[in-house]
């Protein structure tokens, strides 16, 4: 992964290796990392189930009312007998369901994501996409910079990049 001197065209300090952390534990972090994120998108899931299935009872109400309208009675009040408020896992409306997962699973994931960063990386972030930030980019071109407010340091290229894949 190697460092780059601050103020050169690389990653900013806090998002370079520290001194003597190898690029398989650098890996190894990246790994975790992309998993958390895939338990924030779960997490996410779980929001929009919670909010869905609140915006389902109430839409029951309508039924309700426009059954008993209509001269459905039986059908009217099974529906609410049988689905408003009920819940959706034994014992738990939605609410609860985030709850548990927020406070169970998704809280201890973040716990030992945080911890093996903090011990292993001195708490930096990121480290892995960094450095294939820094493998992918086209150093010198405009828009490949390494950091923000780097635009000044990039130069076009002084003949077409003509790599197979590579946007012109």
């Amino acid at each position: 992964m190697g460092g780059v001197e601050p103020g050169g065209d690389g990653p900013d300090a806090a998002h370079r290796p520290p001194d003597g952390l190898d690029d398989v534990t650098v890996e190894a972090l990246g790994k975790l990392s992309e998993a958390l994120e895939t338990v924030e998108r779960v997490r996410g899931h779980l929001y929009s189930v919670h909010q869905l299935v609140g915006m389902a009872d109430f839409s029951l109400d309508a039924a309700v009312s426009l059954f008993m309208q209509a001269g459905h009675t039986e059908t009217a009040e099974r529906i609410e007998r049988e689905l408003i408020g009920r819940n959706v896992l034994p014992g738990r409306w939605t609410f609860q369901v985030v709850e548990e997962f927020d406070d169970g699973y998704y809280a201890e994931f973040r716990e030992i994501e945080r911890e093996a960063r903090m011990r292993l990386a001195g708490g930096r972030r990121h480290l892995y996409e960094a450095g294939l930030k820094e493998r992918r980019r086209t150093h010198g071109r405009p828009g490949h910079e390494a950091r923000p407010g780097r635009e000044e340091e990039s130069t076009p290229p002084a003949e077409p990049d003509d790599r197979p894949g590579r946007p012109e």
